[in-house]
């Protein structure tokens, strides 16, 4: 999981809404009060499971959270923690090479840097378990019990009492029963049948923390999120990087400016960007010191790498649940289809998280399960607004959006203006000079529908075009709000002012 979107389409049950307009406050469908007591079973512990959690141990459920691999899930262990772990360290390097114009000499720095990747990863590793042990800890203190093991759904008694057959980790098997069931499975990497991952030389960006030196030539397959901030970090790293991207540019589902702006900063740095180009088979070839990682492509052409990361997109962790024998509908994908209050087809089963296929960002997951706990147990809630999902991608610099589209003007009546980083004083004091905000607005109400911020801490800066969508703001609204000067977000109320309805 990671926090930004990898081109999925909501997957929401039939006759429900995917609309950007904000949704009433609902209760549940008997309008009862907040059922205490109520037994809540939850399988997956990312973060759609630890916040349902947390929200039913505070509505006065009775919790307990089944969880094969370790609190927080794949987004604290492997996933969003680590990878931002890791871009860390590579944003650091990037700064480093301004050193010299900012008027900094690096003491004994003959040679420029080099890079201890076993020690950064073995530092990604430590925070990322330092993460789990706080979830772990919360847990407890909130009263909610973290059942190790694997769970699947059982039999729905004829009094609402449903099964779940709990896995131990020791190969035992017994039966927890609740009212209330929350999926919160995750995805896990896809695999290509003629690049199978084996750990060392071809790697899923599971993987990727386990390596103790820097590799000397990484070719990523897949331009996506994912593979696009991967390969721009262990190019910062110091690594060699072949980028194979099966379409005409990367990051083929953001803004398209913002897009070209990152693929020319790799190009620019020395990234090898292969477009329109698809990878066939991945497979080690050699021995000893001649071992290396042969990239085949669609078109005949070889690569040949040092190392390989297969970042091809993500599978849903549905199989072998019984969701099928329990009625909770799949979609073709084999995501689970929910409505927007992150109800199942099954009676009191609720989902959230990537394995659902709304939107695959751990704030999405979070929203949907205490949204989902909210519900069940008798709590207002406002159901869930996909067209309010802010999203970043942690490339060097950083892409953050939400609202509509550039191409989604005309259909709005909305306009639009961009305005460049460059000419921001904060930016120039930091040395910073790619980058820009994009704005979008109604035409006649100046209401503010949308924005792209490309920029250092991009993934803070949207917060404020979030705050205006979600809550209807318009650009008279925000551009008559003080930001400080000199300030990054002083760029964004300029935008603001350039969009102004007279």
């Amino acid at each position: 999981m990671s926090d930004a979107v990898h081109a999925t389409v909501p997957q929401l049950v039939p006759g429900t809404s995917s609309s950007s307009a904000p949704g009433p406050a609902v209760l549940p469908s008997d309008a009862s009060p907040v059922r205490r007591g109520m037994r809540v079973l939850i399988l997956g512990g990312g973060p759609g499971g630890y916040e349902a959690a947390l929200v039913a141990a505070q509505l006065g459920a009775q919790v307990r959270l089944i969880e094969e691999h370790g609190m927080g899930g794949s987004a604290v262990l492997t996933d969003v923690v680590p990878s931002k772990t890791l871009i860390a360290t590579a944003e650091w390097l990037r700064g480093v090479e301004q050193a010299g114009e900012l008027g900094i000499t690096l003491a004994g720095a003959t040679g420029g840097t080099s890079v201890d990747l076993a020690h950064v990863n073995a530092r990604v590793r430590g925070l990322a378990a330092e993460q789990s042990r706080d979830l772990t800890y919360r847990m407890a203190q909130k009263g909610i019990e973290v059942v190790p093991g694997r769970g699947r759904l059982g039999p729905l008694d004829d009094v609402g009492v449903r099964t779940v057959y709990l896995a131990a980790p020791d190969g035992t098997t017994s039966e927890l029963h609740g009212e209330l069931v929350l999926l919160a499975t995750g995805a896990r990497p896809r695999e290509l049948p003629a690049a199978k991952p084996d750990g060392r030389r071809i790697l899923t960006w599971t993987q990727l923390y386990d390596l103790g030196t820097l590799p000397e030539h990484l070719i990523v397959v897949g331009s996506g999120v994912t593979g696009a901030e991967f390969a721009g970090a262990y190019l910062a790293l110091g690594s060699r990087v072949t980028l194979v991207s099966s379409r005409e540019r990367v990051l083929p589902t953001l803004d398209p400016d913002a897009a070209e702006l990152v693929e020319a900063g790799f190009r620019s740095r020395g990234m090898a960007v292969l477009s329109d180009a698809r990878a066939k088979s991945a497979q080690v070839v050699g021995a000893g010191s001649d071992e290396h990682v042969e990239v085949r492509l669609a078109d005949g052409q070889v690569v040949h790498g040092s190392h390989c990361l297969m970042a091809v997109g993500a599978i849903p962790a549905t199989k072998g649940l019984g969701l099928e024998e329990a009625g909770v509908a799949l979609s073709p994908s084999g995501h689970i289809r929910v409505d927007r209050v992150s109800r199942t087809t099954a009676y009191r089963v609720y989902a959230a998280g990537d394995c659902t296929g709304v939107f695959p960002l751990a704030s999405v997951a979070a929203m949907q399960g205490r949204i989902a706990m909210r519900h069940a147990l008798g709590d207002a809630v406002a159901p869930l607004e996909v067209g309010t999902v802010s999203q970043a991608v942690f490339t060097l610099p950083e892409i953050a959006s939400v609202g509509i589209s550039v191409g989604e003007l005309e259909e709005f009546d909305a306009v639009a203006t961009t305005v460049p980083l460059g000419r921001n004083a904060r930016a120039k004091m930091l040395g910073l000079r790619e980058g820009f905000i994009k704005l979008y607005s109604q035409r006649r109400t100046g209401e503010v529908l949308g924005g792209v911020v490309v920029g250092s801490r991009a993934s803070e800066q949207i917060l404020a075009v979030t705050l205006a969508v979600t809550h209807r703001l318009t650009v008279e609204q925000m551009m008559n709000a003080f930001s400080v000067y000199p300030s990054l977000s002083g760029t964004l109320t300029e935008a603001a002012r350039q969009l102004h309805v007279r």
